[in-house]
């Protein structure tokens, strides 16, 4: 089957490929789902992106994880969050114009979600073979900082960072980490209209990168807080140029 369940990191994961029995991938994609949503929120991106570019079928798996924090308590039955949000607070800073206050925070509980991801890719790493260099990170909203966060901080440059409506928080650190990332691809969509996370800092957090030296391809559009079909488009697209290079690169070993 093309999805399966797997615990990675001490989270529960669903898997999706449409690999050929027993072959091994040649990328692998940890996409991380927004603050609110249930766990596999973000599974339908795997068919969708491999309708887009049909050559990934032979060559890419996803992973979705789910977040070890459950709000049923808050009334938001099946929804997980990385670490706790205030999500009134983050509404009244971008309607008051003050979001750039926050770009500094580094969220209480964010440092364990890092390291709990962090888990759990070197754990894929050990079950699929994959380099970190063959390993996509990105996610959407509260995911995308997440997948950012760890994007910058391993030990080793991953093979790209995708950021669906994600951030700029952390900056110092961020700044910091991001000039030992030069060279490292990201796409970035952010909605014109997002009324949780101002498209203003949205472009700050791509600036910060693209002065790091890190290949940033924004993707702005006139819509609120989701991911759009040309984000979609231009994903797949990023992950045929990456299973490419990886071909010539083992073509020329």
């Amino acid at each position: 089957m093309p999805l399966h369940h797997l615990t990675l990191g001490g989270l529960n994961c669903e898997v999706y490929d449409e690999l050929p029995r027993d072959a091994r991938p040649r990328l692998g994609v940890v996409f991380c789902h927004g603050f609110g949503a249930p766990a596999n929120d973000l599974v339908p991106l795997g068919p969708a992106l491999l309708r887009q570019e049909p050559a990934l079928r032979e060559h890419v798996r996803f992973l979705f994880p789910g977040a070890p924090l459950s709000l049923d308590a808050e009334g938001l039955f099946g929804g997980r969050a990385w670490w706790p949000l205030d999500i009134q607070r983050l509404v009244l800073a971008a309607e008051q114009g003050e979001f750039r206050d926050l770009r500094e925070e580094l969220p209480k509980g964010l440092e364990r979600a890092s390291e709990t991801l962090t888990a759990l890719v070197a754990e894929w790493r050990a079950e699929t073979g994959l380099a970190v260099d063959r390993i996509v990170l990105g996610g959407f909203s509260q995911g995308a900082m997440l997948a950012t966060d760890v994007a910058l901080r391993l030990p080793e440059r991953p093979a790209a960072l995708c950021i669906f409506s994600g951030t700029l928080m952390a900056e110092s650190q961020w700044r910091d980490l991001a000039a030992l990332r030069g060279g490292l691809p990201v796409l970035q969509s952010h909605g014109r209209r997002d009324p949780l996370l101002p498209f203003e800092a949205a472009e700050s957090l791509r600036d910060v990168l693209t002065e790091a030296g890190l290949q940033v391809e924004f993707l702005p559009f006139d819509g609120p807080h989701t991911i759009p079909q040309a984000a979609l488009v231009r994903t797949a697209a990023l992950l045929a140029r990456l299973v490419e290079r990886q071909a010539e690169t083992e073509e020329g070993e």
